[in-house]
């Protein structure tokens, strides 16, 4: 795995993209082409035009936005192997309209090959033509996420220790045996920019961010593991705010650095995070990170919840627990200038591992509850969750 040629090759190149108005668009650039200003990528210094934000990268595919996103994820392989006809079938059958489609996955893999990609030495084969995939939902009228993991990444980190955390010599895993790296490294960020930027290239209308976050509990152990702070390590600030600032950071650079590519950016965000000013030991704030999106996607499983709301047993209530919820986070999103969309995380899937009396079979009423519960407070996009990507093609989706 050639990660250096890869990390090394991440950057906005001025040379494929094309202007938003040609009407005397070269002359301007050929005055310009000597003002640059330098941002500094943590690999080595990029020299990128001025003017670059006048421009957007074509990518010969169209996509309207849909009325309101109603979404399934889907896994690599699932887009590359013979489910993705299934799921077309579903969408085709429903008012589902979008799919959250793995670009990179929960473990750090890149889900596709292609020769022209810079990532192409660690890219797995689950999906072998993201075009044709592409073009694809272009004829079904499918509006297309990339689902883009950011700091749980097992690869990279076990490929590259500096970039993570350290236990004595080793990288650090937590309990389930998964690796993260270093939200605190512009190195970091700029790989995962670079991923979303390929994405955005390739037809995907909207970069989804997940694990936008240090890893769960890392209050208990950030001054225990060995690991770089970066430029953070001078902030005038204690462990938890260089935490918050650093997600918040890479969310806000990310979205600037997507510019040029014409697409929207969302964030994937624990739902207590809103219910608290921020998250101590993840770097979630809330609201912050809303300030940099266009949509705020809150993970709001009822199975996910203690007794929030004074919900005893939340799985057993998906309405009135999903109703609180969204109560809760149009008051945030209404302190804000700008907010962003509200497109909730659902549950689709059965929790028996909460044990007997915690969980109930989840099916048609259950889906539909959460969504109504959404609608009843003004919320009228979500996402539906199941990780084998089977859901309930009995339930109505705009209930």
């Amino acid at each position: 795995m050639n990660f250096r040629n890869v990390l090394t090759a991440v950057g906005v190149s001025a040379l494929c993209l094309l202007p938003f108005n040609t009407a005397g668009a070269e002359e301007e650039q050929d005055s310009k082409v000597q003002e640059h200003h330098t941002l500094n990528l943590g690999l080595k210094e990029k020299v990128i035009p001025q003017q670059l934000s006048r421009f957007f990268y074509d990518t010969g595919l169209e996509f309207t936005y849909p009325d309101a996103v109603r979404g399934i994820y889907v896994t690599g392989h699932s887009a590359g192997g013979s489910r993705f006809e299934s799921l077309i079938d579903l969408m085709n059958k429903t008012d589902l309209n979008s799919m959250v489609i793995d670009i990179k996955d929960d473990w750090g893999n890149i889900t596709y090959q292609d020769d022209q990609s810079q990532y192409k030495d660690i890219g797995k084969s689950y999906i072998k033509d993201p075009r044709a995939m592409l073009e694809r939902l272009e004829e079904e009228e499918i509006y297309p996420i990339a689902r883009v993991v950011v700091f749980k990444d097992s690869v990279l980190s076990k490929a590259k220790p500096e970039l993570s955390y350290l236990e004595g010599n080793e990288v650090w895993a937590n309990g389930s045996g998964d690796s993260f790296v270093n939200p605190f490294l512009k190195e970091v960020w700029d790989y995962n920019v670079g991923i979303a930027i390929e994405a955005a290239k390739m037809g995907f209308q909207e970069i989804q961010f997940d694990y936008v976050r240090f890893p769960e509990g890392f209050e208990k152990r950030d001054t225990e593991l060995k690991y770089s702070m970066g430029e953070y390590a001078e902030m005038d600030e204690d462990n938890v705010q260089k935490r918050v600032h650093a997600v918040t950071d890479f969310v806000a650079y990310a979205k600037e650095q997507l510019k040029p590519y014409d697409v929207d950016v969302s964030v994937d965000i624990f739902g207590y995070t809103a219910t608290l000013p921020e998250a101590p030991g993840i770097g979630q704030n809330f609201t912050k990170i809303s300030e940099h999106v266009d949509v705020i996607s809150s993970m709001i499983y009822p199975s996910h919840w203690t007794s929030y709301f004074g919900i005893a047993k939340p799985d057993l209530e998906p309405y009135n627990l999903i109703a609180e919820y969204a109560k809760l986070e149009n008051k945030k999103l209404g302190e804000l200038e700008n907010p962003p969309v509200s497109r909730p995380w659902l549950q689709d899937f059965t929790a028996s591992w909460l044990g007997s009396g915690n969980y109930k079979q989840y099916g048609k009423a259950e889906v539909e509850a959460q969504i109504k519960a959404l609608q009843d407070q003004g919320i009228n996009e979500y996402l539906l969750w199941n990780a084998g990507n089977s859901y309930t093609e009995s339930a109505d989706f705009t209930p």
